[in-house]
């Protein structure tokens, strides 16, 4: 007789939403995410790429969060951009941000360096929604239904050469849009890597929306990284360049303090932050304080890619 002993992270069947309440709530956002967008963004939107990047998507239950989902209204108002200010409420200085048009440089070890605008490279990927868990080196956190694409996709349309060991990814910076560029002791522009390994690995994920609507500008739109097992410093925002290259990189926290913030930023309770513990982190919505999970609870599908280096820094 076969007995199946459920993993860790495993939902009951009996506590999936209904699936007519889901379909019900689509098509409500559909109809705000519309609107929104030729708000927001009317080139952008008109263009059919925002419309593209938040069309209806298949759900990849494959990894289950075992969490419930963070109300829209708090993941998308509390924020890390400093490029619009050091404070979490950035939502209406970030809503000046240009998207329109939007592309994406691939350069440094490349088959052919070229630049892509977004709407063709939504035609190139196949689009779906994924909820994962967020965790913030902050020690907050919060789960997201975003929808987007495998990172691995977008290592493939860029076309790396076999030399290239890491892949380094450029947030945008308008210095007219973005008055956080006016404090000059900040490596501008932001950026951050990771290994080729990683960025193919099946969780990394490129995001181009949250919540069934395009991703706001505070989070990231219209394109960003999404790296479920590592601290959310290490998932660029508005992404304008992917550079391949032999070296190791060097991020923008690290650069500003790299006894805090190293190149892998995995989690992992067990390792204090020099300035406060790991060991639990706040959930946006209730602020209840859970027990951190090692590599976010993620372990399964990445905890071989560090086999071997447990002499190394893998975690800040």
């Amino acid at each position: 007789m076969l007995i199946r002993v459920p993993r860790g992270w495993e939902l009951p069947e009996s506590a999936a939403t209904p699936e007519a309440v889901v379909m019900g709530r689509r098509a409500a956002l559909g109809a705000g995410a519309a609107l929104a967008s030729a708000v927001l963004a009317p080139g952008l939107f008109a263009s059919g790429a925002l419309a593209q990047a938040a069309a209806p998507a298949m759900r990849n239950t494959r990894y289950q969060p075992a969490r419930e989902v963070t109300p829209e209204r708090d993941a998308t108002n509390y924020n890390n951009f400093y490029e619009f200010g050091s404070s979490k409420s950035v939502a209406s200085a970030a809503s000046k941000l240009k998207v329109s048009p939007w592309s994406i440089r691939f350069d440094g070890l490349v088959e052919e360096p070229r630049e892509i605008g977004l709407e063709d490279l939504l035609k190139q990927v196949s689009l779906e929604e994924r909820v994962l868990r967020f965790r913030c080196v902050e020690a907050w956190a919060m789960t997201v239904p975003w929808t987007g694409f495998p990172m691995a996709e977008l290592v493939r349309l860029a076309a790396p050469r076999p030399e290239a060991k890491y892949v380094v990814f450029e947030t945008a910076a308008q210095r007219d849009t973005m008055p956080g560029l006016r404090q000059s002791w900040y490596p501008w522009p932001y950026s951050d890597g990771f290994t080729v390994e990683e960025a193919r690995n099946e969780l990394a994920f490129i995001a181009t929306g949250m919540y069934g609507k395009p991703l706001p500008p505070q989070s990231g739109a219209p394109i960003r990284a999404i790296m479920p097992w590592k601290f959310g410093f290490k998932a660029p925002k508005s992404i304008v360049r992917v550079t391949f290259q032999a070296e190791k990189p060097v991020g923008y926290w690290e650069k500003l303090q790299a006894s805090e913030y190293g190149f892998w930023g995995n989690v992992n309770p067990e390792v204090a932050h020099p300035r406060w513990s790991q060991a639990s982190e706040r959930l946006l919505g209730s602020n209840e304080r859970v027990p951190t999970r090692l590599f976010n609870g993620y372990g399964e599908f990445v905890a071989s890619l560090y086999s071997g280096m447990e002499g190394q820094r893998i975690w800040y």
